[in-house]
């Protein structure tokens, strides 16, 4: 038998056996206790519109205010890393290594209760200010080395000629080698916005209110009010409907680069 029948007829038979769990599943779940379990359409309806007006919104709020900050900080520290002043990398190089290999959660916990504790530093702002700092630290570090990556991607020449045209090396940085990196990186970026996105879940250490709870934090409370799945599955989607546009346009970019190249 040759080569690619055998690997058709593997195929085939995976196809196979996959049909048959997937019938298997389907004949001998109880659907009726898994529709009441998650999928209630009265519980759902509950939860509407706070979970859009409120859970949702704070959600897209905090990832906001933590991507700014993260990326604000990412180009300083991509720019020490490639200085040619030692100390300044060796800065840049110590706050990525510590805040990549630090949980987010310890780090949120470190801003919102470590610092008010230890320096009797009060973080402005509540759940936005601790959640936003505590996030944006951690984002920094790990876009600072993509923001890097991609300057370093641009060729060499670049910022030769600028120089050779009179442009400082700082200006020279500025409006061409930066520019051109930053179109480069845009896919990256758009996934660490994605894990943002995410990330704000842990804000429930941070403690919120009602008005402030973001999307797992509300579906939970809700959960435990009403003894049932139904809202995890709500909030699943509403993340989903959050984080698939934005992975599609990574998709998008991806593709377009390639053809470029």
């Amino acid at each position: 038998m040759k080569r690619a029948t055998k690997q058709k007829l593997r195929r085939w038979a995976l196809y196979t056996l996959l049909i048959v769990i997937a019938v298997a599943v389907g004949l001998l779940a109880d659907w009726p206790t898994i529709q009441k379990a998650f999928f209630d359409p009265e519980i759902a309806a509950d939860m509407f519109p706070e979970v859009l007006t409120t859970a949702a919104k704070n959600t897209i709020v905090y990832t906001a205010m933590a991507f700014a900050l993260g990326l604000v900080l990412a180009l300083f520290l991509a720019l020490m890393k490639r200085s040619s002043v030692r100390p300044y990398r060796w800065i840049a190089t110590t706050y990525i290594e510590l805040f990549r290999g630090l949980p987010a959660l310890v780090t949120l916990s470190l801003v919102a209760f470590g610092l008010p504790i230890a320096l009797g530093v009060r973080i402005p702002g509540g759940t936005l200010g601790k959640g936003t700092i505590g996030l944006g630290i951690v984002a920094a570090a790990y876009m600072a080395e993509t923001i890097r990556a991609g300057i370093e991607a641009v060729p060499r020449g670049q910022m030769e000629a600028a120089r050779s045209l009179g442009m400082s090396r700082g200006s020279a940085m500025q409006s061409i080698v930066l520019p051109q990196s930053f179109r480069n990186i845009i896919p990256p970026l758009t996934n660490e916005m994605v894990i943002l996105i995410k990330d704000t879940s842990l804000y429930f250490v941070l403690g919120t209110t009602i008005i402030s709870k973001e999307l797992t934090k509300f579906g939970n409370d809700f959960m435990s009010a009403t003894f049932n799945g139904t809202p995890l599955v709500v909030i699943a989607l509403v993340y989903l409907a959050i984080t698939l546009p934005l992975t599609r346009f990574v998709a998008q970019l991806e593709k377009r680069a390639a053809r470029a190249r």
